[in-house]
């Protein structure tokens, strides 16, 4: 176990500065699950999308890993990463604010929501690497996987209240004031990390001496290929990531338009399907008691995979009693999420603890350069594959696809322990 860093007394999950940044990371949680179910339906509903021009969105809002991914983790790395979470923070909700002003002035076009989507994606990626790479800096390496534990738990209650809440908002409201939501919660997320005290090192360079950027980028990415831990990871989560990005791109198509069920019941199917996630939050300590946290990446992924499978037979139900497709949809989503969520805080934790902390942004930029960077040629190719071929058709490649997302995961516990000196511990230090 290592001492925290820079000389800093311990401060484990229920120091102040651990709780005011969780406060404002789960308030940005919050508001962008409202973003996430007022875009789609602002496509749709108010400018009158298909299938392809809801691929196009989708596609914008996460195309911004291939833009700036590894440019990202170079710069979080040279710079504070609470300074570049504030100002990420700030820039999205200015531009989301945009959306509605622009729609009550009747000039919101599609053009518009794809360019914002895009500037959106950009400054999230900068909050997302500098997120993933701050929580070593504010609780010791013991204390790593029950934060990112809590941290999670967080994001899947906004997971779950947040698409139920913005579906019965949007009973009363037009989906673009929705946004106003999101924007306000960015604002409240920035003001609570102005707060938050941390050990982070504020200097650009171990020798004393600015690296080139290109030099640090592939610093980053050597890393990651060189350390075989970190490469499966990264193959599996972005095989996962593709396929799922295909399913979860049709489905507001699938429950708005080929079951019809409006967007009230979409918030209510992706809300409290979604209470998987907060169920595994609760879970993991005694399941990673129990098993190996390569057992528990494996298992995650694959009952992700089989969880899936409810979508495309939902979506065969067309024209039955609407109780069916959605007990189906529902019981898929919370399958999906318990799988992923319980995936996810253990991969993450693994990566934290297997990179040095001056290396710990390029590392993650590096990996979800590739894990996100496949998310808009997915989602363009589900908008595509939807329209000739059907919905519910493209769902189920989507679905056989996330079986193969095990793979790379199979002799994964032997490559934790060579490469990871704590790995043996127990649960705390994975």
């Amino acid at each position: 176990m290592s001492t925290p860093v820079s000389g800093a007394p311990a401060a484990g999950v229920n120091s102040g500065r651990f709780l005011r940044f969780w406060a404002a990371q789960s308030t940005s949680q919050l508001g962008q699950r409202f973003g996430l179910v007022a875009l789609p339906v602002i496509a749709i509903e108010t400018l009158h999308a298909g299938t392809s021009e809801v691929g196009y969105l989708t596609a914008a809002l996460t195309v911004c890993y291939l833009l700036v991914g590894l440019p990202a983790g170079a710069w979080v790395d040279r710079r504070p990463k609470r300074a570049m979470m504030i100002r990420s923070a700030v820039v999205r909700a200015l531009v989301l604010a945009t959306i509605p002003a622009l729609w009550a002035a009747d000039r919101l076009s599609l053009g518009w929501l794809y360019g914002a989507a895009i500037v959106v994606g950009i400054a999230s990626v900068f909050f997302d690497v500098a997120y993933q790479s701050y929580v070593p800096f504010i609780v010791p390496d013991e204390a790593i996987e029950p934060a990112n534990a809590r941290l999670e738990a967080s994001a899947q209650v906004s997971a779950a209240g947040g698409p139920a809440l913005a579906g019965l908002l949007l009973k009363v409201v037009s989906a673009p004031v929705v946004l106003v939501v999101d924007a306000v919660a960015y604002v409240v997320c920035a003001s609570f990390l102005a707060t938050v005290k941390d050990s982070e090192p504020h200097h650009a360079n171990e020798k004393g001496e600015r690296s080139r950027l290109a030099q640090d980028i592939r610093a980053g990415v050597q890393f990651v290929i060189g350390n075989p831990v970190l490469r499966r990871l990264c193959v599996s989560v972005g095989v996962s990531n593709f396929f799922a990005t295909i399913v979860m791109t049709l489905t507001p198509l699938l429950i708005l338009t080929e079951l019809g069920l409006g967007t009230t019941m979409m918030g209510v199917v992706l809300g409290v399907g979604t209470l998987g996630g907060l169920v595994a939050s609760a879970t993991l300590p005694r399941i990673r008691a129990r098993l190996s946290a390569g057992t528990v990446m494996a298992v995650g992924l694959l009952l992700a995979g089989l969880s899936m499978v409810a979508f495309p037979i939902a979506g065969s139900l067309k024209g039955a009693s609407a109780a069916l497709p959605v007990a189906l949809l529902t019981l898929g989503q919370f399958g999906m999420t318990w799988s992923a969520v319980t995936f996810n805080i253990t991969q993450v934790s693994v990566r934290q603890r297997t990179c040095p902390k001056d290396m710990l942004a390029r590392m993650n930029a590096s990996i979800r350069f590739v894990i996100w960077g496949s998310m808009p040629l997915a989602a363009i190719l589900a908008g595509w594959l939807g329209s000739h071929l059907g919905v519910v058709a493209c769902m189920w490649i989507g679905v056989v696809g996330s079986f193969l997302t095990a793979l790379p995961i199979i002799g994964m516990d032997r490559l934790i322990q060579e490469t990871t000196p704590s790995a043996s511990a127990p649960l705390q230090n994975v």
